[in-house]
């Protein structure tokens, strides 16, 4: 197998490889008792939320490499030194040792499952008899958000600092792939455990985009810190040339606003998503430009909004509006179902959620085609006639786990764009 090696230089160049992970069991061993902890708001009908992911995955196998989280785990299971370290690195942030001794017993396919659909209690003394938990080692329900534990920056892995201990797991999971998987060429970094002092940095893939090989995005959110950036500039500094990070405050609630890419999202080489009230009207939300040459911040300056950032950059950008433009109720509606979320697969290609309607319209009218995902599947449709288009993936249930398009993939290879 050819080796892939990493390179993201832009949100919008040509896929040519991505990870995903395929929802199962660990969604439905969540209840409405224990949903908060992992983070949800609602529970998910996974009969339902299957068929909807499975033909998100069937338009990006049309297009790229895909690879599953499972499958690469089993892989590298069959690996003994690899298995023994990842055991002992969970088992050290959140099992016993009777867990452990259990889990090392087990075959690699079952081991690579039941680290993600969760490990059941063995009820076996009367502490645990009494214990209302399930798991000894809990579900991981997040998971098929793949962006968020570890993601692809120029040429490295940036292993992420969640700000909840539930997605801790994904972060070793997804370190120990991109560290012993033969058919990935990179290496790992970890921002914050190498650069943090202060015990409170947080960093997570859902906040951090790459507008150009030399300008990022990051959200400062609920979920990715101060600290957490500045973990990363620092990181940033070791890397030659001249860098710019653009900053986006977000609220912390409500929960819509988890991560940058809730709000903004790239579409084309001159046009990106936003959730207008807060990218262009809020004054309460600093937007801040930092500026990196070779070892040293050399500017941190407040800006206007993100857009008058970028045109100082050279990247002029027409914004599209999430919920169209006249009425803020659906606005808030839409971006709360993941509405200004989308992924691209090249410049001006790119894929969300249908029951979006009014963004779908807004798309339309700056000249997107809207294109139906069975209509790709089943070959009813050629893309290749179309210059711009948006591809509707059904996600009526998947949108109520608090994610789009984009929180679902952890792009590996894009092709380079000629801006």
């Amino acid at each position: 197998m050819e080796k892939i090696n990493i390179d993201v230089q832009s949100e919008i160049g040509e896929l040519e490889a991505v990870i995903i992970h395929t929802p199962g069991p660990e969604v439905e061993n969540m209840t409405p008792e224990n949903a908060a902890r992992a983070l949800y708001s609602d529970i998910l009908n996974l009969s339902v939320a299957l068929p909807e992911y499975n033909e998100f995955k069937a338009v990006l196998e049309k297009v790229a490499r895909v690879f599953d989280v499972k499958d690469l785990l089993n892989d590298i299971l069959q690996n003994e030194k690899v298995k023994a370290s990842l055991i002992s690195r969970i088992c050290r942030y959140e099992a016993g040792e009777d867990t452990c001794s259990l889990i090392g017993n087990l075959s690699d396919e079952e081991l690579a499952s039941q680290l993600i659909q969760g490990v059941e209690m063995q009820k076996d003394t009367l502490t645990k008899f009494l214990d209302n938990e399930r798991f000894s080692l809990h579900p991981l329900p997040n998971f098929f958000f793949t962006r968020d534990a570890s993601f692809s920056m120029n040429d490295k892995v940036i292993i992420s600092q969640m700000a909840s201990k539930v997605r801790e797991r994904e972060t070793l999971i997804m370190e120990a792939i991109f560290d012993y998987h033969p058919a990935f060429s990179t290496q790992t970094v970890n921002p914050v455990k190498r650069f943090d002092k202060s015990g409170k940095g947080t960093i997570e893939g859902g906040d951090v985009q790459i507008a150009r090989e030399d300008v990022f995005l990051s959200g400062i959110s609920g979920r990715t810190s101060s600290q957490g950036i500045d973990a990363l500039l620092e990181y940033m500094k070791t890397k030659p040339g001249t860098k710019h990070l653009i900053l986006q405050e977000l609220p912390y609630k409500p929960e819509s606003f988890i991560h940058l890419d809730m709000v903004f999202t790239f579409l084309d080489k001159d046009k990106c998503m936003i959730f207008e009230p807060l990218i262009l009207n809020s004054s309460r939300h600093l937007t801040i430009h930092i500026v990196i040459e070779d070892n040293k911040v050399v500017q941190i300056k407040e800006k206007k909004n993100m857009l008058d950032a970028l045109k100082k950059l050279g990247m002029d950008l027409e914004p599209v509006m999430c919920g169209g433009k006249h009425d803020t109720y659906i606005m808030e509606r839409e971006q709360w179902q993941s509405g200004a979320n989308f992924f691209a697969i090249a410049p001006g290609k790119v894929i969300g959620y249908g029951r979006n309607t009014y963004t779908m319209e807004s798309l339309n009218q700056h000249g997107f085609e809207i294109i139906k995902a069975q209509d790709v599947i089943r070959n009813k449709i050629d893309v290749a006639n179309y210059e711009k288009y948006v591809i509707t993936i059904e996600g009526d249930e998947l949108s109520r786990g608090g994610g789009g398009a984009r929180c679902m993939t952890m792009p590996l290879s894009r092709k380079t764009v000629e801006w």
